[in-house]
């Protein structure tokens, strides 16, 4: 549906009606990785480009004993959810495995290392210990009970870690795959960390199947926010980029004796990683790393109706929009389309490099299929919608400019230092009626609903508030388009 609406006229598209320019996908790239400046934690470094946003939480950590500064801010809070920041960094590192050339081409790949490597530094602190991780810094209960800037926050910022005793094969899981993408990212130009990142990843691997538990059971206020399915997903997942990372035969077997391989999923995310590891399996099959048979071909088979699902060519399409926008569900619903993206970009790679084809119940897809439908709802997200609306701030002259999230919302600390309380930023801020007086660039929000409606309100979370694992995954999206 969304193919069939878009026309190509001249330098300029027609969508429902509705004529648009040409997108600037560079730009929107270049904007992407700005925006995981403006979430970070910790003290800034001297080449810091978003300039609204000082130092802060410089004692994460104290309370047990360990220095836990940096990493990034969850989404619009202040949190460091250490789960979806794993997964965030897993995609980024995704995008600069696949895409690396891309990346470079468009002078991006070193801010993507860069926001890589303010993740990775983070996990390794996190990690002090082989079997202990640290898996969260702050709480949401009483960081969403204020609305303060990070630079100036006066909520607890208790250390929560998963151990032996305590186990969490999830979060270990997500980790241990996040820092093996990682090490790939890095291994042309700092083969040093590479290394340092793989030794965590092997050590993570095996403390999360030693170990087995999900991560919520040890922290519950973990679970009130980013609540775990189940482990299974994330330790293949963390095998698939342990074998990729090392080529040792043992993470292949772990792959090849799963019991559960995850059936067709209906999305890929922070929580759900069986897409992922379905994806990274038929790039093996494709390039005759493993047979076309058993358990692997299950691998494929599942991958592939995903994706034929998603291009709406399957037995089970995703549900779309009357503009023919993806829709999974109400809250954040762009951080599935990105997600999925992603997966759909890098496959039509694997596929464009095997001179292979998608086979769906809807017809054969193309590599090239599969990117023009990558480039529709990339399209969509960047103002080629019925509002003509640019779903990423600060893209565009017409984007959302009252954003859920703290900092951007309150007055920089560089323009005002005077502290701002946990309820002054409510009464002061939040219920203000006026725009964000810090443009938060590169963030996307959280989607339209399932008829494209959308409204720019700071108390509408469910649609309004960005969050890195929903941004991460666009980056290497819009390498693989620009």
């Amino acid at each position: 549906m969304a193919l069939r609406s878009l026309l190509l006229v001249g330098l300029g598209f027609v969508l429902l009606g509705q004529a648009y320019a040409a997108v600037d996908y560079k730009q929107a790239l270049h904007n992407s990785l700005l925006y995981f400046e403006a979430q970070r934690s910790g003290k800034l470094p001297p080449n810091q480009r978003v300039l609204w946003r000082g130092d802060s939480a410089l004692k994460d950590g104290s309370d047990a004993g360990v220095d836990l500064t940096g990493g990034y801010y969850d989404a619009g809070d202040n949190v460091k959810f250490g789960f979806p920041m794993a997964f965030t960094i897993t995609m980024l590192s995704w995008s600069a495995a696949e895409f690396g050339s891309q990346l470079r081409a468009n002078g991006e790949l070193q801010n993507n290392l860069a926001a890589i490597k303010w993740g990775t530094d983070y996990l390794i602190k996190a990690h002090h210990e082989p079997e202990v991780l640290y898996a969260e810094v702050g709480e949401g209960g009483s960081d969403h009970a204020c609305w303060e800037r990070p630079e100036d926050m006066t909520t607890p910022r208790t250390s929560y870690s998963v151990d032996a005793s305590k186990p969490g094969s999830d979060i270990a899981g997500e980790t241990a795959a996040a820092l093996a993408a990682a090490s790939i990212a890095f291994k042309g130009s700092d083969a040093r960390y590479a290394a340092t990142l793989l030794g965590h990843a092997k050590q993570l691997f095996d403390f999360a199947r030693k170990y087995p538990g999900m991560y919520q059971n040890s922290i519950p206020v973990a679970g009130q926010f980013y609540s775990s399915s189940g482990y299974e997903d994330e330790l293949l997942w963390a095998a698939a980029w342990l074998y990729q990372a090392t080529g040792d035969r043992a993470y292949l077997d772990f792959l090849g004796s799963a019991q559960n391989n995850g059936g067709v999923r209906s999305m890929f995310s922070w929580d759900d990683k069986f897409v992922g590891v379905q994806t990274l399996v038929s790039k093996l099959i494709l390039e005759g790393k493993v047979p076309n048979n058993g358990t692997w071909s299950q691998y494929k088979s599942n991958a592939d109706q995903f994706m034929c699902n998603v291009v709406q060519k399957g037995n089970s399409n995703v549900k779309m929009s009357p503009a023919g926008m993806l829709w999974w569900q109400p809250w954040a619903n762009f951080q599935y389309t990105t997600s999925a993206m992603l997966v759909l970009a890098a496959h039509a790679d694997h596929l464009a490099s095997a001179k292979a084809s998608l086979s769906c119940s809807g017809g054969s897809l193309a590599s090239k299929d599969m990117i023009s439908f990558v480039r529709s709802q990339v399209d969509y997200i960047l103002g080629k919608n019925p509002k003509g609306l640019s779903y990423m701030v600060g893209f565009g002259s017409n984007y959302p400019v009252k954003v859920h999230h703290r900092g951007a919302s309150i007055i920089s600390i560089k323009k005002n230092p005077s502290p701002v309380n946990c309820q002054q930023g409510f009464s002061d801020w939040y219920n203000k009626d006026a725009p964000n007086p810090n443009v938060l660039v590169g963030a996307i929000v959280g989607g339209p609903d399932a008829t494209d409606g959308y409204s720019d309100d700071r108390n509408n979370y469910q649609q309004n508030e960005p969050a890195t694992a929903s941004i991460a995954p666009i980056v290497g999206v819009l390498a693989s388009i620009a």
